[in-house]
Formats: structure tokens, sequence, C-alpha cells
């Protein structure tokens, strides 16, 4: 008789742990993308790449994130606190599942909209970003398509915490080059490239 409890116990075990795995693979088919870009203009070389990114990754919630936030400035903080934009950047990497960082390059270093961005970040109580599968890429105007750019973006973004997805990096050079009129990606080189990357970011939440 116990011997017959013990197997309908370990049954009764087997479908929780199947019906609990089920429940979680149903809910990450659908995980929350936040794309973050360092160019505010909107048909920017880097908003086209992070839409392609987001087509590339699949069914997600995608959420493109506001970095039009003030200038850091120690006495806007000390008197005033951390400003809402800020704040709901923050809430936007919290709740998202994976992100995506891209950045164009000015002068050797990512842009001022980045920086400002992650130096925020930091700023923000509860380290946000440890731990979030990301994956950086970088498109410009340059022949290395931002190369510099991207490794500043890696040395800026280790501190934060942020779980990078290592691969071969996404610099699109030429960039004006490689989007059509509709702003769709037509380079297939970098299309494979950018659809290897996502599918590791997804296999990385």
């Amino acid at each position: 008789m116990c011997a017959l409890l013990q197997v309908a116990l370990e049954n009764i075990r087997a479908q929780i742990i199947v019906r609990t795995t089920q429940r979680m693979n149903t809910a990450m088919t659908q995980p929350t993308l936040l794309t973050l870009s360092g160019s505010l203009r909107h048909d920017s070389v880097n908003r086209k790449l992070l839409r392609a990114a987001a087509q590339a990754f699949g069914p997600a919630n995608v959420v493109e994130a506001d970095l039009n936030l003030p200038l850091f400035n120690g006495d806007l903080e000390s008197d005033q606190g951390i400003p809402d934009a800020v704040r709901t950047l923050g809430d936007q990497i919290k709740a998202a599942d994976a992100l995506v960082i891209s950045s164009p390059e000015y002068n050797k270093g990512i842009s001022g909209v980045m920086k400002n961005a992650l130096d925020w970040i930091s700023r923000l109580d509860g380290a946000v970003m440890t731990g979030k599968p990301t994956v950086l890429m970088t498109a410009a105007a340059g022949r290395a398509g931002g190369e510099a750019a991207y490794y500043m973006l890696i040395h800026c973004v280790t501190p934060l915490g942020a779980q990078i997805v290592n691969g071969p990096a996404v610099n699109v050079a030429g960039a004006a080059k490689e989007f059509d009129d509709s702003g769709a990606l037509t380079n297939e080189f970098i299309t494979s490239l950018l659809e290897k990357r996502m599918q590791a970011l997804r296999a990385a939440i």
C-alpha cells in the first residue's frame, strides 16, 4: 500500500513539473524586449537596426526606450531627485526580459545620448540592469561600422552588471546604404548575423 502511495505521489509531482514547465514556456513565447538607441532621430540607422533586431528576435512585446533625458547633473539629482523620465527608463529595464542596445559612433566613442543614459541608470537604486541578457551593436557611416563605439559600449555597460550575450559583433558600416526606403535591412550577411545574435539572446532568457 505504501509503495502504491509513493508511486502515486511521484506521478503527481511529475505532472506538476510538466504543467509548470508548459506554463513557463508559454509565458516566455512573448517576452518583453527593450531596445535602447543612442540616436534620438526617429529615422536614424541605429533605430532602424534595432527594429531589424526586434524582428529577428521573433514574437515579443517590444518596447522602445526614450533616452531623451536631462543631462546628468549632480546638482539636479540633489535638488530634485532622479528625473521621472529616468525612473521610467529604470522601470522599463526592470520589466524587460532582454535588452538590445545600439549606438552610433561619434569621435571614436558612443554618443552623448547613450553615455548620459548609462550614467543616469547607474544612479538608480536596485542595479536595474544586473543580470539582464543584453546584446550590443553599432551602426555608423565609417568603414569600421562603429567598432570603437562598440568596445566603449562594452566597457560602459559592464559595470552596470548586464549579462552581455557574446558573439560576432554587429557593426554596420556605411549604414545609410544598408537600409531600403522602408527602413528594412538589405544586407544579407548582417541580417544572418543579426538573426543568430537574436536567437542567442532569446536562448539566454
